[in-house]
């Protein structure tokens, strides 16, 4: 038999396969509660134009008031050969209120339909990440001005650089999120107009009016053009975007914490809520959330390209393809979500290893560069110069085993004769961190001072 709902032209029912790769009612039913306020404001807007009798209008909002309780019930029954979450909506709204329902979908089509509850969706879940990153932003804060003054090793190439503070690592995470906020904020507000009322792709001939309706689900205006309405996904894509991006901070911290757990580096401890142990080796304590927040970056990232070749060949306005639009971005920014929870989760956690770390930033010759700054501060000699001095005193610390501190002043005026002891000074790793008080940097004061910062703006 044919699909009552949309089967007129159709005098028998779609192939069992064909019912298999056109249903999306198993993914797309989390988008009930957008496509029942997106019917809610297009069913008033229809009363207010005097497209639909009052009595009408009133039936069809109380039925669809019904439908929505049932769904938050979970009493809802979602059919298969419905297809979608409209049909699905569209065929108990009929059951509750009768043929009235029919008048529902005046003036607009399933395409336009699900573009707007997917901008819904889109929108909702970019509020609730920006809320949960800001969260991460705070962990993070109040971490770095409880440490602002705990030294470790600064690395580039993964070898020790020179020292910083582990407030201001933190800190740096503090900024990358930031940005991922912004880009947030940015998607949001690019995504803010209403594609209803577009139709299937040319608009319609009823007197709607569209700011009515934009205005109804809070969005800023209507969508301009009906054809780039129907077919427009880059809201998806930019916000899968921004996900990417903040997925692959929170797998560069994942991976830190992965190797500063580590027997061999131990800089940091987790605690038996956010490790777990081995089936067979009684003595692990494996970093299993942050190994996880790491392995699900390539998952958003994946849905990020997966979307983009979907798109990528389609001719205006809307195809079928464009069904495959929802799970991916269903996963990737649930999966977002359970990182930042995770990542929030550890920061409040972890407790770093101080006498650790302060003996892992002197290693290296970590204060190798304070000392050629030094040498051009107090001696005068071009960086370039001092560099050269710099280098040969690391040479010969490193041949004896000893660390730059440990070399005698005659050992350090072999390379350079004006050495003197004030040199000493600059060598040791409290000193370097010190003495970084360019904005930016990581001297403990700049650290409070930044830390503090963000907490009060995010407060």
């Amino acid at each position: 038999m044919s699909n009552r709902m949309w089967g007129g032209r159709f005098a028998s029912g779609p192939a069992e396969i064909m019912e298999e790769i056109n249903a999306s009612i198993g993914f797309d039913k989390r988008l009930a509660p957008q496509d029942i306020r997106g019917s809610l404001a297009h069913v008033a807007m229809l009363g207010q134009a005097g497209i639909l009798p009052a009595e009408d209008v009133a039936a069809i909002e109380a039925g669809l008031k019904s439908v929505r309780d049932e769904i938050e019930a979970g009493t809802f029954t979602f059919r298969r050969e419905l297809e979608d979450i409209h049909m699905s909506v569209e065929s108990r709204l009929t059951e509750i209120v009768g043929p009235a329902a029919g008048r529902l979908h005046t003036a607009r089509s399933r395409n336009d339909q699900v573009a707007t509850d997917m901008k819904l969706w889109v929108r909702d879940t970019l509020d609730s990440l920006d809320q949960q990153a800001a969260e991460l932003q705070r962990a993070l804060a109040d971490k770095a001005l409880r440490h602002a003054e705990t030294v470790m090793p600064g690395f580039t190439h993964l070898q020790s650089a020179q020292p910083v503070t582990f407030g201001h690592h933190c800190l740096a995470y503090v900024e990358m999120l930031a940005r991922d906020r912004g880009r947030f904020r940015d998607a949001r507000a690019r995504l803010n107009e209403c594609p209803l009322g577009a139709a299937a792709l040319a608009g319609t001939s009823f007197p709607i009016d569209r700011h009515a309706t934009a205005a109804a689900l809070g969005f800023d205006r209507p969508t301009a053009n009906s054809l780039d309405s129907v077919a427009d996904r880059d809201f998806a894509l930019e916000s899968l975007a921004a996900a990417s991006i903040c997925a692959v901070h929170l797998s560069r911290f994942a991976e830190e914490l992965v190797v500063w757990t580590s027997a061999q580096f131990n800089f940091v401890r987790l605690s038996d809520g956010f490790t777990t142990g081995s089936s067979i080796m009684p003595q692990k304590r494996n970093p299993d959330a942050a190994e996880l927040v790491r392995a699900k970056s390539g998952r958003i990232v994946g849905a990020l390209t997966g979307l983009l070749i979907v798109m990528k060949g389609l001719p205006l306005a809307y195809s079928k393809d464009m069904q495959e639009d929802k799970e991916g971005t269903f996963d990737a920014l649930q999966a977002l979500s359970l990182c930042l929870a995770a990542m929030t989760g550890m920061v409040k956690d972890l407790e770093p290893n101080a006498e650790i770390l302060a003996r892992a930033a002197g290693s290296g010759y970590a204060t190798a560069t304070d000392l050629a700054d030094w040498l051009v501060r107090e001696l005068g000699l071009p960086f370039r110069q001092a560099h050269h001095v710099t280098g040969r005193l690391v040479g010969a610390a490193s041949a004896k085993g000893v660390g730059l501190e440990e070399l005698s002043l005659p050992e350090m005026q072999e390379a350079e004769p004006r050495i003197t002891e004030a040199v000493y000074a600059v060598l040791g790793v409290g000193n370097s961190v010190a003495s970084r008080t360019s904005y930016g940097g990581t001297a403990p004061d700049n650290v409070r001072q930044q830390a503090q910062g963000w907490i009060d703006r995010l407060a």
